[in-house]
């Protein structure tokens, strides 16, 4: 049975485990202009442990059991904190203030117009060249019990990357004893803003060290549209019908069957997949199923859950070969694959999209539920 609880997403099911989850904390690294960076480590008694850092409250590592219990880290990252200074890739970082694309970096606030900086073509990502995925956050606190905790917390000052208003945020990551990672994202502001959060974890489920890259994971997406964009990865503002094209997933289908299929421009725009899903319409009460991502070989599944309406999924096209995870393995095209859970791209400059305006006095809130299992041989 699906419940909220105590403000996080918990799951409580027959025959589940009252074990206590466990919580610590240790040092990571230090900044260059000597501010400490923190790792914390979350483990439950079923074989999984999860390290989260405060340098872009980012997920740093993930082990997971497979089908006969043996654990592996299932998400990309580096081993020290000189990797994510020196080559930035996003990995498991928290993403904003507007995660994904605003087209030529501008947009229209209450008759104003506003430019925040440009870091991807002509357009800008992820919050610009200083995004939060780049600024140290505060432990605010820990917690032990049932589901192991951590909340970290950053507060944007008014015009930071060109976005007006002071934003607090949080990001409370939990573990529980059925195996679900969760995050919490909330954040309040003083005067009218944009926000767009999400997390920018990269999944191989086969383990990030293995031989194995991740196209021949099976995925679901329960979305029977997606946004088509132009050469630039910006939409185009149509939802156009998944049936009959490359971008199906309703059934499992393995990433990389019509990963390159050259009869379809959208896909040789971007290399291989990096657009959205249209799952809903509108942001939903409580957290849905956006996708499930099962690994034939270790037999991991992992189902993602979103209050978010929108799934941008990416194939890891940019993935080089040009820097080395933390089996020392150097990650290549493909290699793993991103699914974030957020409003949909660009939406400031699209009307017809929604609204990603947060006002004095609400509560942003984007809920994200990683829940782990195994399947059986097939």
């Amino acid at each position: 049975m699906w419940k909220l609880g105590m403000g996080m997403a918990a799951f409580v099911g027959a025959g589940v485990s009252a074990e206590a989850a466990e919580v610590s904390r240790a040092a990571f690294g230090t900044l260059p202009d000597g501010r400490a960076v923190e790792v914390v480590t979350l483990a439950n008694g079923h074989g999984m442990r999860v390290r989260l850092i405060s340098y872009g409250a980012s997920i740093q590592s993930v082990v997971v059991p497979d089908r006969h219990g043996a654990g592996a880290d299932v998400t990309l990252g580096y081993p020290d904190l000189r990797a994510y200074l020196e080559h930035p890739q996003y990995f498991g970082s928290t993403v904003g203030r507007v995660a994904n694309r605003i087209a030529l970096g501008r947009f229209t606030l209450d008759g104003r117009t506003y430019q925040v900086p440009v870091n991807n073509g002509p357009n800008s990502l992820h919050g610009g060249t200083k995004g939060f995925d780049k600024v140290l956050w505060s432990v605010a606190e820990t917690q032990g019990g049932p589901s192991a905790r951590v909340t970290f917390r950053y507060v944007s000052p008014d015009g930071e990357m060109g976005y007006p208003g002071t934003l607090t945020v949080s990001a409370t990551y939990a573990l529980d004893e059925a195996n679900a990672l969760s995050v919490d994202y909330r954040a309040t502001t003083d005067r009218p803003t944009l926000v767009n959060l999400s997390n920018h974890a990269y999944w191989n489920l086969a383990g990030e060290g293995s031989a194995e890259g991740a196209m021949g994971h099976l995925l679901t997406i329960p979305a029977d549209a997606y946004s088509p964009t132009d050469a630039t990865a910006i939409p185009t503002g149509e939802f156009r019908p998944v049936a009959g094209t490359v971008f199906d997933f309703r059934k499992p289908m393995p990433v990389g069957a019509r990963v390159r299929d050259a009869a379809d421009r959208q896909i040789v725009f971007g290399r291989g997949y990096d657009h959205n899903w249209v799952v809903a319409r509108t942001i939903a009460a409580e957290p849905r199923l956006l996708a499930r991502v099962e690994e034939p070989i270790s037999g991991r599944v992992m189902e993602i859950l979103s209050n978010q309406p929108g799934l941008q999924f990416y194939s890891g096209n940019f993935l080089d070969a040009t820097t080395a995870g933390k089996a020392g393995k150097l990650y290549r095209m493909g290699d793993a694959i991103v699914l974030e859970p957020q409003m949909f791209p660009d939406t400031p400059n699209h009307p017809e999209f929604g609204s990603i305006r947060l006002e004095p006095g609400q509560t942003y809130r984007n809920i994200i539920v990683w829940r782990f299992s195994t399947a059986p041989a097939r």
